[in-house]
């Protein structure tokens, strides 16, 4: 299984992720570590990226995705997916990828970018993702709110999704 951690950035992707894959041993992928050094540039001038920007990220994405199931090598993936469209590629031909959203509202989350000084999102450009996001169904992803600490996410998680060993109580 890999598990596809979606949503704007400062929702908890990298955290909940890492924290995540350590409670199953299995391995972490942030989808930043995908992007082509033109992709960060443009970000850490703070233009926001284009979907021809995005498409070769997302389809390496998805490769990858697909090499780990190909070869039972369960993972946690962190990745925006903002768009239906951005989830349809991760997601092609990868059967036994689990989407899980991880959904916070504006002011949580802009307090959340506005204390990362060392990330290269800059907080202005939240509005964008914000404006992009076009939330999965509940019958597409797992839907977690955010508004709890890290690791109450990861035990709903651990709890919620079918496959998982649940968390020790």
């Amino acid at each position: 299984m890999v598990i596809v951690l979606m949503g704007v950035s400062g929702s908890g992707k990298t955290t909940v992720g890492t924290r995540l894959a350590e409670a199953l041993g299995w391995t972490f992928a942030d989808g930043d570590d995908f992007h082509p050094s033109a992709n960060v540039e443009k970000m850490r001038r703070g233009e926001p990226l284009t979907d021809a920007d995005r498409w070769p990220w997302l389809r390496a994405l998805r490769d990858y995705i697909g090499e780990r199931l190909a070869t039972d090598a369960p993972a946690v993936v962190a990745c925006s997916a903002l768009k239906a469209a951005y989830r349809e590629v991760l997601l092609d031909d990868n059967p036994g990828a689990e989407l899980v959203y991880l959904r916070g509202d504006y002011a949580l989350i802009r307090e959340r970018m506005e204390a990362r000084p060392d990330h290269f999102f800059d907080a202005e450009m939240l509005d964008s993702q914000f404006e992009a996001l076009e939330e999965p169904a509940p019958d597409e992803a797992l839907v977690v709110d955010i508004d709890a600490p890290p690791d109450e996410i990861v035990d709903t998680i651990r709890r919620r999704l079918p496959g998982l060993p649940a968390p020790a109580d």
